[in-house]
């Protein structure tokens, strides 16, 4: 300090300005600026950080668009139940409709096949009628006995038998003939839509005045019915041997 005090003002100005000021934030020790490596540091370290912050956003990204595909593929399975119950329902509903319509067919095969048997009962029941009607009657009711047999008679039958109506019944009169049917067998020959052939076999019993005790005379008869409206009428009656 001595020194400096002995030194000339001049001197020591410049003794004072060689003197180097402490280091500054923005020099480093050699005396070179600091200011431009500093910021380099700085852009240095917010470049890292912008590409820390992207790479953490791509792997977010990925990290969704990876969820999502694993829902997703989680998610398909879940389907699969629904699906089956759509296809058990349709399946379901395939048999039902199945059931129904084989039900139906039976039901309305049952119910042909049931009205074909009443019809056949009827057309033997009529055949067996018309036998019964023509080999049994009474002289003494012989108008209603013929007029029944008409009745129930069409077509060729019902011709033929009215014109000979009054003749027959003046010879059951005169001879005062009295005859009794009995059915011994009937049976259907064949049988159309509306028409059948039955086959009757008859046994009868006749008496005519002086003659009482006839030994029965067996017939058998090939009798057409048909349908006639709503009735079903004979329509031939032919003897067969």
């Amino acid at each position: 300090m001595a020194a400096d005090a002995d030194a000339p003002d001049g001197e020591l100005s410049k003794t004072a300005a060689k003197t180097p000021s402490p280091a500054s934030p923005d020099h480093t020790h050699d005396g070179s600026p600091a200011a431009p490596a500093d910021s380099e540091s700085t852009t240095s370290a917010e470049s890292e950080a912008a590409d820390g912050d992207a790479d953490e956003a791509e792997d977010y990204d990925a990290a969704v668009d990876d969820e999502g595909v694993d829902g997703s593929q989680d998610a398909a399975p879940a389907e699969g139940p629904a699906s089956h119950v759509r296809l058990a329902t349709m399946v379901g509903l395939a048999v039902v409709l199945a059931l129904v319509a084989t039900v139906g067919w039976l039901g309305f095969r049952a119910y042909q096949s049931h009205q074909a048997q009443e019809q056949r009962q009827l057309f033997l029941q009529v055949g067996r009628q018309c036998a019964l009607n023509l080999t049994t009657i009474d002289w003494q009711h012989a108008d209603a006995d013929v007029q029944r047999v008409l009745d129930s008679a069409t077509g060729q039958f019902y011709d033929q038998f009215s014109k000979r109506k009054q003749p027959f019944i003046e010879v059951l009169k005169k001879a005062q003939s009295k005859s009794v049917g009995t059915i011994t067998e009937a049976g259907l020959e064949s049988e159309s839509d509306d028409k059948a052939q039955v086959l009757v076999a008859a046994s009868i019993k006749t008496s005519n005045l002086g003659a009482d005790d006839q030994p029965p005379r067996e017939w058998r008869m090939r009798i057409s019915v048909e349908k006639s409206g709503d009735e079903v009428k004979i329509s031939n009656v032919a003897f067969v041997p």
